[in-house]
């Protein structure tokens, strides 16, 4: 891979406060730390933001000083009445009226990454940090020829799905296909990625506001590695396809509706056809619902991790998914099971809930060349989205909106003969995802 190129905003060394303690059960995040390499930028985040209808007649400086805010984002092409996203310092005035000012939500940490690291490893030298064990150095295998290949500590979990029959029966191993990974960046330099990756110029960071989507932080610490394990994911179930790297999340696994909702539709804008999200909130933001909308109507897939507080609820915008329309029939909702095909104890669990994935200790690429394994929904998710790209890779028998509905219909019965009887009818449609009836169902052999 070519030298990175250099970031357009400088880094500071400011230190970032912990997120409340409501916060992280809102947000789902198993750990989290304060981090000294905050960007600069991020200190003049808005704390409200308003998706405000604008026409071809208005122009940013005429928004941004009605509402007494600064733009976010502006429509290109505006033909007829487009949204904007204006930042605000604080809610505006009820004398400018509903109309004028938009929907106007909380921006800032309203949604966060989910899972828990559980194991480091990478070479010669180690170290004990609490209960982990991380080992660092000259580790390259298994991508020490610059091409990716399956990871032996996860033989148990790729079995468990039928991932080796089912890269025979989608040959094209996804190619063709671009994943948006909208989280907490990647290692950029990691040779996993070396020729997975969409062009660099198409890859961006809305948290650091720049084009260099890199993760940031040390090991172990609240959220790093968390987007680069589940982007490497992805690529174990479909090695072909390319992963596009897209930032949203800060160190601590924190990120904002601005920020999300502009990745969304960026990821569709670049031509990604599956958009993986292993984030969420309890609170459902309207803003970012409208974004998954307006993708979804495009015909663009969307894979939302369904949170591990271990509750009846699905986090947002995974609780979405049983809507009418493009809704159900484009966006995913994603639990975790363990390797017996019962319920991960952190697992959300709900009547709503479409499929189970097994998300716990998952191994896949981690920063400075390492792997580690990770537990959470938010590894089971880009299972499914890496499995949606190894069929749309190949031609498709059934229509693409029923896509999603096949690979729910088809998953493995996880209530056979009273097991999950806590939790009957709440680990999906029939339960843990079968890859090999996937495809046989939905592709041409």
């Amino acid at each position: 891979m070519s030298p990175l190129p250099s970031r357009t905003t400088q880094r500071n060394s400011l230190v970032k406060p912990l997120i409340p303690t409501a916060l992280l059960t809102a947000s789902l995040l198993a750990a989290c730390s304060s981090n000294p390499t905050t960007p600069a930028t991020q200190a003049t985040r808005p704390a409200f933001v308003s998706a405000v209808q604008v026409t071809a007649t208005d122009t940013p400086a005429g928004v941004a000083q009605r509402l007494g805010g600064t733009i976010i984002s502006w429509p290109t092409d505006c033909a007829g009445s487009c949204t904007a996203l204006v930042g605000l310092a604080e809610r505006p005035a009820a004398t400018l009226g509903a109309q004028s000012t938009g929907t106007v939500e909380a921006n800032r940490d309203v949604f966060s990454a989910g899972g828990a690291i559980t194991a480091v490893m990478g070479g010669s030298r180690h170290y004990m940090t609490g209960s982990r064990h991380y080992m660092t150095g000259d580790f390259t295998a298994p991508w020490s020829s610059g091409t990716y290949s399956p990871i032996p500590e996860n033989a148990p979990l790729w079995q468990k799905i039928g991932l080796e029959q089912a890269h025979s029966l989608a040959p094209e191993l996804g190619a063709g296909i671009t994943v948006a990974v909208i989280d907490s960046g990647i290692d950029l330099t990691h040779p996993a990625f070396q020729s997975s990756l969409t062009a660099s110029g198409t890859w961006k960071d809305f948290y650091g506001l720049d084009n260099l989507p890199q993760e940031e932080g040390e090991i172990g610490v609240g959220a790093y590695g968390h987007g680069t394990n589940v982007a490497g994911i992805v690529l174990q179930v479909a090695p072909a396809a390319k992963i596009l790297p897209i930032r949203v999340l800060g160190p601590d696994g924190s990120g904002d509706v601005a920020g999300v909702a502009q990745a969304i539709l960026y990821a569709a804008d670049q031509g990604a056809k599956v958009i993986n999200l292993s984030l969420g909130s309890l609170e459902n933001s309207s803003i970012v619902e409208d974004v998954i909308r307006q993708v979804t109507a495009r015909g663009v897939y969307v894979v939302a991790a369904a949170g591990n507080d271990n509750q009846e609820r699905i986090v947002y915008p995974a609780a979405l998914a049983t809507k009418k329309g493009s809704f159900g029939e484009y966006l995913l909702s994603v639990g975790s099971s363990d390797l017996n095909d019962l319920k991960s104890s952190f697992s959300n669990y709900a009547r709503t809930l479409e499929i189970v994935g097994p998300g716990e200790n998952v191994y896949a690429p981690y920063p400075d060349n390492m792997v580690a394994a990770w537990s959470g929904t938010s590894m089971a998710a880009p299972m499914m989205a890496g499995g949606l790209a190894l069929a749309l890779g190949q031609e498709l028998r059934v229509a693409g909106k029923d896509l999603t509905k096949k690979m729910a219909e088809s998953a493995f019965d996880v209530y056979n003969n009273g097991a999950n009887e806590a939790y009957k009818d709440m680990l999906g449609v029939k339960g843990r995802v079968d890859l090999v009836k996937f495809l046989k169902d939905t592709t041409r052999q």
